[in-house]
């Protein structure tokens, strides 16, 4: 159905608003791969995720148009804090008719309303610090709501997973040798940017396999390095990366449906199947873990209740168990950053150095040639040390 639009009304003057091209897409994901900034990014996000509004921060856009409840008060989530926190106004619950609008129309938010030249094309409600410090604390309260689904959530899915968790069973075979191997998994969450970063002595120096879930992988290879094996759904991750030469895992359905399959295929890439409940970051812990890796480090995955909530999904409850099945194989990479140190350290570098020149100062005072050379070197250095004692004084 297409959006209805009514005259605006008369208003008292006040600013212009801020406005730009529409960018529309139901996927916030989707969206931010095409978001420009200045543009207006129109949504339908239910309860917006830290990871979400980081991205859209990203993106620099002029203002954030949601079609539903930013916070619907199922739990306290993240996202709308920080879209204000950047100065990004935020429109909130003006209903989905506003999906229809036509991608790259000029819009502009004034107070409540979403305006196409001088039509109101949708109405809501303009976020602030005070309305959504009010709603938080509404969320909050609603906690434990949350809290017995996750629950009850966890207890589903083991009971459908229980041969994969605890025997392996279903676990496919990848010519990608993990065993005894350090693996990094990267998916593009919480801080993968700053955590890529600070890992880039660790990656250089152990050379971890590197195994990216879905953007995760073109995470990698914007941070430079290849991704060893690509893990996911594959709804968002580029064409470039999926033919950079990395064994492919598409994660399916349990009933066998894989909707990234044709379009890996497509690409003439041919992937392996995993068939599995649960996230695709769980099917990244579940191989590493099943192949025989000694150590995985987590980028961007989820390591704290809080974080499971905001995502906002009943199969975060996997992630939970799967956590549980990898035990002490799984290090978050700010716990890695924090305990690496590089093998060889500065007082080593200065005494190889050292021990360096002193070879080759006895290699040189060996040969008639090598004396001739150090002796005009040492006249050099003392008439360095003359003129340098000389500015002093």
């Amino acid at each position: 159905m297409p959006f209805t639009t009514r005259l605006r009304r008369p208003r008292d003057p006040g600013p212009a608003g801020v406005g730009g091209p529409a960018r529309v897409d139901p996927r916030t994901k989707d969206l931010t791969k095409r978001l420009r900034p200045g543009d207006v990014a129109i949504i339908n996000h239910v309860d917006i995720d830290k990871v979400s509004a980081e991205a859209l921060v990203a993106c620099r856009p002029s203002a954030v148009v949601n079609a539903a409840q930013s916070i619907s008060g199922r739990y306290p989530n993240l996202g709308p804090e920080i879209l204000l926190a950047a100065g990004i106004p935020l429109l909130d619950a003006v209903g989905e008719d506003v999906m229809t609008l036509d991608e790259g129309t000029m819009v502009r938010v004034e107070g409540d309303e979403l305006l196409a030249g001088d039509a109101v094309v949708a109405t809501g409600t303009a976020l602030d610090a005070a309305i959504v410090t009010d709603s938080m604390s509404d969320a909050r309260a609603g906690l434990n709501t949350q809290l017995e689904a996750f629950a009850a959530n966890t207890m589903e899915y083991l009971k459908q997973e229980r041969a994969l968790l605890l025997d392996g069973v279903g676990v496919p075979d990848i010519e990608t040798d993990l065993e005894g191997r350090h693996v990094l998994i990267v998916v593009r969450g919480y801080h993968y940017k700053e955590d890529l970063q600070m890992l880039r002595s660790y990656i250089r120096e152990y050379k971890p396999i590197l195994i990216g879930v879905d953007g995760g992988a073109d995470a990698i290879v914007e941070a430079r390095h290849k991704p060893d094996l690509i893990v996911g759904d594959m709804d968002s991750v580029s064409d470039a990366t999926l033919r950079c030469g990395a064994e492919v895992v598409v994660h399916a359905y349990r009933d066998g449906r894989a909707p990234g399959l044709d379009r890996v295929r497509e690409l003439g890439v041919e992937p392996v199947v995993f068939p599995a409940t649960g996230t695709s970051e769980d099917v990244a812990m579940l191989l590493a873990d099943d192949k025989g890796a000694t150590l995985i480090v987590a980028v961007g995955t989820h390591a704290t209740l809080v974080e499971f909530l905001d995502k906002g999904r009943a199969g975060m409850a996997s992630t939970f168990l799967t956590r549980l099945r990898v035990g002490g194989k799984l290090v978050d990479a700010k716990g890695v950053s924090r305990l690496y140190r590089s093998r060889i350290s500065g007082w080593w570098l200065v005494a190889m150095v050292l021990v360096g020149l002193s070879a080759l100062t006895a290699a040189l005072w060996a040969t008639p040639g090598g004396k001739v050379v150090l002796q005009v070197l040492g006249a050099r250095l003392d008439d360095l040390w003359s003129a340098l004692g000389g500015i002093v004084t």
